[in-house]
């Protein structure tokens, strides 16, 4: 199969390039940096990514931004940021996805655990994660030629407990390569319109 990685430097990304490489092609996208780039935010930029790639297998996203403040102290900016990159960047991907796909493709999109369990500051990226999940649920119903999408809602990494550790009392990490093994069941499997949650 041949799968474009968008986020393949990130820590989720870089587990997903490493497992799914070991047995098909891989093109890793980032933002600065990969065997392609891509700006999340702007339609001109993911239309030349996919034009760039021709037809593909599968479409597998491990980014987007959002911000964190608390929920009186959050301002307009930050709320676009998380609606214009995590939300809005997953719903370009994959409207312009869909034409370059080939028939019975795939497309996967990052959640995560805030839109069940939602902790201090992370109002926004509660709301968007939820978002994310009802776009997937919906476009299963419509996406044309046996395509298929879903959402990975992974809990906090191991990874990245020395940096927000605070954020997630009580919450048990995973490591980012069993997230990585829910993006292979979605790429790989025949499910759709699911969100796979990777909990401690």
């Amino acid at each position: 199969m041949k799968i474009v990685i968008v986020g393949a430097s990130g820590t989720v990304g870089s587990a997903v390039s490493e497992l799914l490489a070991r047995d098909h092609e891989v093109i890793r996208v980032g933002h600065r940096q990969g065997d392609a780039t891509v700006d999340m935010t702007d339609g001109a930029s993911i239309a030349a990514l996919f034009a760039g790639i021709g037809r593909f297998d599968a479409l597998v996203v491990a980014s987007g931004n959002v911000a964190f403040n608390a929920l009186t102290e959050l301002t307009d900016e930050q709320w676009q940021t998380g609606l214009e990159s995590k939300l809005m960047g997953q719903i370009r991907l994959t409207r312009a996805a869909i034409p370059h796909l080939n028939d019975r493709g795939s497309i996967t999109l990052i959640g995560g655990i805030l839109s069940e369990e939602p902790i201090n500051w992370g109002v926004s990226a509660s709301t968007i994660n939820g978002a994310i999940e009802h776009f997937v649920r919906a476009a299963a119903c419509e996406l044309p030629r046996g395509l298929r999408i879903n959402v990975i809602s992974p809990t906090v990494l191991e990874e990245s407990m020395d940096k927000y550790a605070d954020f997630f009392p009580g919450f048990v990490p995973v490591p980012a390569a069993r997230v990585a093994q829910a993006y292979k069941k979605s790429v790989l499997g025949v499910q759709s319109g699911q969100v796979f949650r990777v909990n401690g």
